[in-house]
């Protein structure tokens, strides 16, 4: 898990553009975007912790065994992820770069950037589990990002770029499946419907963060049905080899509690123009019937679901289970592959399209 990854640079170019085709078909019209944001973890990560002292890090083949090179860069994936069909839905990089890859220049950071952390969560706990980045020091990050943008671009264009791009954010689904639900502290001090308003007490108080920086169009992305992860069907006591529908329960009650939270702020904060993407919807169809969607197997990982050290990751031993990942809804045991990436993609780009153009 230490090998060094080839990094994908990308040229420094952003542009205004009319329209584009979605996945289903549809033409929309587009605006004027000149960056993608984001925040969170592992679904959002392009290589920050490849840069930080922690195994959770893909830095190593089979991830991105279909990336550009066939080399890994730090994404849980086969090859790209949602947030990089996002950017290049919308006329950006086809790839965002990772805020700590010291060989990207600010100019390549302008049109996107991925300040996420693959393992951590809104609850700080949550990062401390396998010591990777909190979603305050993403904030800082950020914050230092724009002072750095000023600098480069002067304070008109960084102003601009910062007030058009579009923020998204990806995390949560630790805090559950890592954390609540792994250790004992956080269910010693909450109930789960306690444990979830403190985890969106986190999540305002991060979009109002982020606002007062400039920031006005944001997705917050719900959580998937965690449930029928293949490492939690692994983990599932009662019900072998199902999907947990407790955690499916609460992965929805939390989605409810998010949208409300996204109707509030919205009402609240100047300008913002906050939207919820739902994914839970897609995912669990795609479970439910994968051959409707191009899959043939949405239960077990491509690269396998056993443990490998101090996660459900893939390995060089068991990197040739599948020969074709696109057969597959998820690559190892917790991350879905680039086909099913691209899917969650378009939920994205349609949910803010309606709001933002």
């Amino acid at each position: 898990m230490s090998s060094t990854p080839q990094r994908y640079l990308l040229p420094c170019t952003w542009l205004i553009f009319s329209c584009f085709l979605l996945h289903g078909g549809r033409v929309a019209a587009a605006g004027k975007v000149p960056a993608i944001i984001v925040f969170g973890d592992s679904s959002v990560d392009t290589g920050n912790n490849n840069f930080i002292p922690t195994i959770a890090r893909s830095n190593f083949w089979p991830y991105g065994r279909d990336y550009a090179n066939g080399l890994p860069t730090g994404r849980f994936s086969n090859g790209r992820l949602a947030t990089d069909f996002i950017s290049e839905a919308f006329g950006l990089p086809p790839s965002i770069p990772a805020y700590l890859d010291t060989n990207c220049t600010i100019d390549q950071l302008a049109t996107g950037v991925s300040f996420a952390s693959a393992a951590t969560g809104l609850d700080n706990a949550t990062a401390g589990v396998l010591s990777v980045i909190t979603l305050g020091q993403q904030l800082a990050y950020f914050k230092e990002y724009t002072d750095r943008l000023k600098v480069a671009k002067g304070e008109a264009a960084a102003k601009e770029i910062i007030g058009e791009a579009l923020y998204i954010w990806s995390i949560g689904t630790n805090d559950f499946i890592e954390n609540y639900y792994n250790l004992p502290e956080r269910r010693m001090q909450y109930t789960v419907g306690e444990y979830e308003a403190y985890l969106l007490g986190i999540a305002e108080a991060a979009i109002r963060r982020v606002h007062a920086l400039g920031g006005r169009k944001m997705d917050f992305t719900g959580l998937t049905p965690m449930g029928c992860l293949p490492a939690e069907r692994i983990g599932n006591r009662d019900n072998p080899g199902e999907c947990n529908e407790q955690y499916n329960a609460v992965a929805r009650t939390f989605n409810t509690k998010l949208q409300e939270l996204v109707a509030k702020l919205n009402s609240q904060l100047p300008g913002l123009q906050l939207v919820f993407a739902d994914t839970y919807q897609l995912l669990a169809a795609v479970v439910n019937r994968p051959a409707d969607y191009g899959f043939e197997n949405a239960v077990q990982g491509c690269c396998g679901t056993g443990l490998f050290e101090a996660g459900y990751f893939c390995s060089f031993s068991t990197s040739m289970l599948c020969g074709n990942a696109n057969k597959y809804v998820f690559f190892d045991a917790i991350h879905p592959t680039e086909k099913m990436y691209k899917l969650l993609a378009d939920t994205v780009i349609n949910a803010t399209l309606h709001v933002f153009m």
